[in-house]
């Protein structure tokens, strides 16, 4: 069992914050922004730096989790990517599962979050892995 130390756990929630940014941009912007209700205008009238510095934390949360998860265990890189996709699968996307079920959400909207909290989880455990 060793240790994860500060930069693996900082360059891997950089890399899902990265991830976020194309997958919620580029790629999926429009159907997310249609399917979660959200208008130009309240788009623009968030408070970003609040809005994006929160997610980064909440992100380095998770990353921290797991990261400590996989220095007590000793996991192999199999097991890493494991742990990070099993995360991604099984707490973090039902959990927004269930609560898309009582907010009435659509499957299209649950398809994008989850996808991205699986790919992303799947890219957390790579850069673990690599900064070992």
């Amino acid at each position: 069992m060793g240790e994860m130390g500060l930069l693996p756990i900082v360059l891997a929630t950089l890399a899902f914050f990265i991830f976020g940014a194309l997958w919620y941009g580029p790629l999926f912007s429009k159907v997310w922004q249609r399917e979660a209700g959200l208008s130009e205008e309240a788009i623009r009238g968030g408070n970003m730096a609040m809005i994006f510095g929160l997610a980064f934390l909440f992100e380095m949360l998770v990353v921290t989790t797991l990261a400590h998860t996989v220095a007590r265990t000793g996991a192999s890189d199999r097991a890493t990517m494991m742990m990070a996709v099993g995360f991604g699968a099984t707490i973090m996307v039902p959990a927004i599962g269930i609560n898309y079920l009582f907010q009435r959400r659509s499957a299209k909207l649950f398809a994008i979050d989850a996808g991205h909290f699986i790919i992303g989880m799947a890219i957390v455990g790579a850069v673990l892995i690599a900064w070992r």
